[in-house]
Formats: C-alpha cells, sequence, structure tokens
C-alpha cells in the first residue's frame, strides 16, 4: 500500500489536487505518519469552480490562502465512511468545524462523498464532488 499522496497520483483523478498540494509545500506532510482523513476532490469536482480561481490559488503569492483550502480538506485520525454517518462535524487540520450530513449521502462541507475507504498506510481518502471552502478567517 502507498501512502495518501502516492495513492492519489496513482489513481490519475487527483491532478488538480496533487498539484495544489505540491504548490502549497504539503506533499511532505501527506506522506508523513498521519493518521489522516482526505477529502479528496477529483479533477471533475474542480470543473465546478470559477474560472480562474484553480489558476489563482496555486500563485506562489496566494500559497496561505492555498493551505488553508487544502487543510480544509484534511482531518487528523482515520475516520471511516460508517464512521461518517455518526458525525455532525469534524475538526480540520486547519483548526475549523467541517459539517457532515448522512441524511440521505454522505455530505462533507456540502459536497458528497462519491467514494469512499480508499485506504493508505497514513490513513484514508474520501472522494468528494465538490471543492471545500473553509471559513473566513477570524481576525481578532
Amino acid at each position: 500500500m502507498a501512502n495518501i499522496l502516492d495513492t492519489a497520483v496513482a489513481a490519475g483523478t487527483f491532478t488538480n489536487l496533487v498539484a495544489a498540494v505540491q504548490a502549497a509545500g504539503l506533499a511532505d506532510t501527506l506522506k508523513g505518519p498521519g493518521p489522516f482523513t482526505v477529502f479528496a476532490p477529483n479533477d471533475e469536482a474542480h470543473t465546478h469552480l470559477p474560472d480562474g480561481v484553480l489558476a489563482d490559488l496555486l500563485k506562489p503569492e496566494n500559497v496561505e490562502t492555498l493551505k488553508a483550502v487544502l487543510l480544509f480538506h484534511v482531518v487528523p485520525g482515520k475516520v471511516t465512511a460508517d464512521e461518517l454517518t455518526t458525525m455532525t462535524y469534524l475538526h480540520t487540520a486547519g483548526g475549523s468545524q467541517l459539517a457532515v450530513d448522512a441524511t440521505d449521502v454522505v455530505k462533507v462541507g456540502g459536497a458528497t462523498v462519491i467514494h469512499a475507504d480508499i485506504a493508505a498506510d497514513n490513513g484514508i481518502i474520501h472522494v468528494i464532488d465538490g471543492v471545500l471552502s473553509p471559513p473566513p478567517a477570524q481576525t481578532a
């Protein structure tokens, strides 16, 4: 079995996500010991973003915003699809709460889990049909 990042690369359907992880400097983190749960938008999910958003996020001057978006897709620990059905929210690696709704299908942050429980050495991947947007940063 491979780590989360190598598993995503091997799948071939997460090229935008992998590019974003690399641009944000988070590749070593997702190759690290974990465990992590990653809600991974596939390449199709990125087509629903407004034109230019992804390209703008990938610019070096936007690396902190990109990191915040990516860390909103990552939860420390390994959370299976069965466990998701009993939850109302998760705490993300970025420090925010991510809403979970399993009323009809499992949704996280409004995106539907379309393929669950892809195992990796250091965690688990759930494929989602949308890109999650973290809440705005709080200012003091």
